[in-house]
């Protein structure tokens, strides 16, 4: 069934995820900006978690959470370990909600209307694993081009 691929998916991502935010030498460039990155690794991490736990965890897991978008984007300088505490659970939170999931409810209709137009959740689990490894590449290069 696709949720076992997908959970695989989501869990080999977030893990390199996890990889990336430690692989970083000195913690303080998870933060850096410079000229046209806007972006830093640390506010990525965080709207990736973010969108999954909003996306995944309480549109479709009901887990209780509540998204705060901005703050993904404006919070600054948390730890490190706190980043980490926030992939694990998210990981963990994955693994719990994905194999709740049937055929008949990847083929529903998303319960969101995300984009301009309603789409069957297994699209949109699809979208949600490239939208996570496109922006895992960024952080992937602000950590090569920034942590010196």
């Amino acid at each position: 069934m696709i949720t076992e691929s997908l959970k695989s998916l989501y869990d080999r991502d977030l893990n390199k995820l996890k990889t990336e935010i430690e692989a970083y030498q000195n913690e303080e460039n998870l933060w850096k900006l410079d000229k046209n990155i806007s972006n830093s690794a640390g506010n990525l991490c965080l709207h990736l978690i973010g969108n999954l736990n909003h996306f995944i965890g309480a549109q479709l897991g009901n887990t209780g959470y509540v998204r705060h978008r901005e703050l993904e984007f404006s919070l600054k300088d948390i730890p490190r370990t706190e980043l980490i505490e926030k992939i694990e659970a998210t990981i963990k939170m994955i693994d719990s909600v994905l194999p709740q999931l049937n055929e008949e409810d990847l083929k529903k209709e998303y319960p969101l209307i995300v984009f301009e137009d309603t789409m069957t959740t297994d699209y949109f689990l699809i979208h949600l694993i490239a939208h996570l490894d496109y922006h895992l590449g960024q952080i992937n290069y602000h950590r090569r081009l920034l942590d010196i």
